[in-house]
């Protein structure tokens, strides 16, 4: 049955999984982590991915549970172990990852049900890295295949270690209508695409070249900038004292995803979305409970 108009149904596609910090273990892996704050502004999320019938993938779910993340087409892999990425940060709280291989989510089922999710969903936030295995991969392609034209397919590019490629990065892209990626990401893109001129140059000619509705380009503690075919919005950041930086960008992506939604400007949500972002960078882990004040600028005008 379809939400409220108020609520709209928000899908993270691919992997979750734990993150390994320093501190300890926290839920993790970007569309789970999307759909986590999604969830805490305003939308009714769910998670497609996978885990091992395992004591870490039983406690992945009782952690969706009680985050009231919808986790129907969470499978459960009884030949393949949970996910996990040993995490160790810098002097400045940026991580670096090891993803551990052939784990449960590179083995994302298609149920049945999950067409009719895809049809369902207003917004799905998917990314590359759970496209590594050809399971997942053929999944996360047959959902984006099945969603309706309204849905706004949001591709974080999310570059990790050897796991993407030009062909998948292209595919992606071209299932996409809105692009997430940061500073470190695009030259990548501009290598693979033969992309020329400066930073807003290059947006202009990802927008046009796949026909994208919007690019959203995360600059760290220096803000986003929000390209359109349009127009460019910029924010320059807000300064934190810095725990980790593991899922800010995914609260931005989650903050940008509900912005769009409710039709605020982009001023507006790239403000939101950076002050967010901030936020997750100034507590441990990727999920954080988020402040009032926070969730209650969503989709202000």
């Amino acid at each position: 049955m379809r939400q409220p108009a108020n609520h709209p149904i928000v899908v993270g596609l691919g992997e979750i999984l734990w993150d390994l910090l320093p501190q300890g273990r926290q839920l993790g892996g970007a569309p789970a982590n999307f759909a986590y704050h999604a969830h805490a502004l305003g939308a009714k999320s769910a998670v497609v991915s996978a885990v091992g019938d395992d004591e870490p993938g039983r406690e992945i779910l009782r952690r969706l549970d009680a985050l009231a993340l919808n986790r129907e087409f969470v499978a459960v892999d009884p030949r393949h172990p949970t996910g996990a990425v040993s995490v160790q940060l810098n002097g400045q709280g940026v991580p670096a990852y090891r993803i551990h291989e052939n784990v449960a989510w590179d083995f994302i089922p298609f149920p049945p049900g999950l067409e009719k999710l895809a049809a369902t969903a207003d917004v799905i936030g998917f990314g590359s890295l759970a496209q590594r295995a050809p399971v997942s991969r053929g999944t996360i392609r047959r959902f984006l295949a099945a969603a309706q034209p309204r849905c706004r397919r949001i591709f974080d590019l999310n570059l990790r270690q050897s796991f993407y490629d030009r062909a998948g990065i292209e595919s992606s892209l071209r299932g996409s209508n809105v692009l997430k990626l940061n500073t470190e990401e695009l030259p990548v893109l501009a290598g693979m695409f033969g992309l020329r001129g400066t930073t807003s140059v290059q947006l202009r000619q990802l927008l046009d070249r796949f026909s994208l509705e919007l690019i959203a380009l995360t600059r760290g503690p220096y803000g986003a900038i929000l390209q359109t075919p349009q127009r460019q919005a910029s924010c320059t950041g807000f300064s934190v004292r810095v725990a980790d930086t593991v899922g800010a960008g995914d609260a931005f992506t989650a903050a940008l995803a509900i912005g769009l939604w409710t039709g605020a400007t982009l001023d507006a949500i790239n403000q939101h979305a950076c002050r967010l972002a901030a936020f997750v960078c100034s507590q441990p882990g990727a999920t954080p409970a988020l402040p009032p004040g926070l969730v209650s600028q969503t989709g202000k005008k």
